[in-house]
């Protein structure tokens, strides 16, 4: 999922940073759930793809860690049938209530929520799991590794865990360019080596040394080509003005007038990936995959 951290000095604060994310999605779960559709068109197909690399049966137990609004944890669900249990949980307590409606409004009785930081999944209490899917969560935690041994743990024997991350900044400009727009116009430093990110994975080589550092075996990495299509560049910047709350923290230094004008700039600047009357949004993701 999309969070930038907020500015800091010369040091990165992880606890500020867990307690902005925390409120960033507390306040854009309504919006992250209303554009559901918009993210199954998005990331439907690059889902999928993480779901069969998982090898997801009939019967599986499956925990979705940052789940957000549930609209993978919703496929995850018809993939294991009602014989399975997908359990998605996340650090914000609101957005998780829309994964419950979602859940309800399809009849899937398999799925259960838990608020619970990804960081620290050692303290949840349940049976092995065959499978552990994060989709865009990964990228966001302050200790990526702390988080994957986190997954590992709750792991049956030969299980896997699979996550999904942003490539690199150059094939995602439809998110890197407005960052990049915000970032000059607040003054805001480069974020530090190792601070979290949506670009802090990447490459094939991050994204496999931080799982085989985890301890998992038969690591494999796939690129996929995941283009945003919306109507216009105006609507990709509803989305991520909407959506990505983080992109307004990193505003909150400007006057009202000034950030007027920054979004001014993001939706001329994204103009350029209109093309014959449609919108498409250069994006990459990344999926790994590893065994326990």
């Amino acid at each position: 999922m999309t969070k930038n951290p907020p500015k800091f000095a010369d040091q990165f604060d992880a606890v500020k940073y867990k307690q902005t994310t925390l409120d960033q999605w507390n306040s854009a779960a309504e919006a992250w759930h209303r554009w559901s559709p918009l993210l199954s068109r998005w990331l439907g197909p690059a889902t999928e793809t993480m779901l069969d690399m998982s090898q997801l049966e009939k019967g599986h137990r499956v925990l979705d860690v940052a789940a957000g609004a549930g609209e993978q944890t919703l496929t995850i669900a018809k993939r294991v049938g009602v014989s399975g249990h997908v359990l998605a949980t996340d650090i914000s307590p609101n957005i998780l209530e829309y994964t419950r409606t979602s859940a309800n409004l399809a009849g899937l009785q398999n799925i259960h929520t838990q608020v619970i930081d990804g960081e620290n999944l050692t303290i949840l209490d349940a049976a092995p799991f065959d499978a552990v899917i994060s989709r865009v969560g990964l990228i966001y935690f302050p200790d990526q590794q702390k988080a994957l041994t986190g997954m590992k743990y709750h792991l049956r024997s030969d299980g896997n865990v699979a996550a999904m991350v942003y490539s690199s900044a150059e094939k995602n400009p439809f998110f890197s360019i407005p960052v990049s727009i915000i970032r000059r116009r607040a003054n805001l430093p480069a974020p530090l080596v190792g601070q979290p990110g949506p670009f802090s994975l990447g490459t094939k080589d991050k994204l496999q040394q931080v799982f085989s550092n985890a301890g998992f075996r038969n690591v494999e990495v796939e690129a996929i080509d995941a283009p945003v299509r919306v109507s216009s560049a105006a609507e990709c910047l509803q989305f991520e003005q909407e959506s990505f709350g983080a992109l307004h923290q990193m505003l909150c230094g400007l006057s009202d007038r000034e950030k007027d004008d920054a979004w001014i700039e993001i939706e001329q600047a994204l103009e350029q990936f209109e093309v014959n009357g449609q919108f498409e949004g250069p994006c990459e993701m990344l999926v790994a995959i590893g065994t326990k």
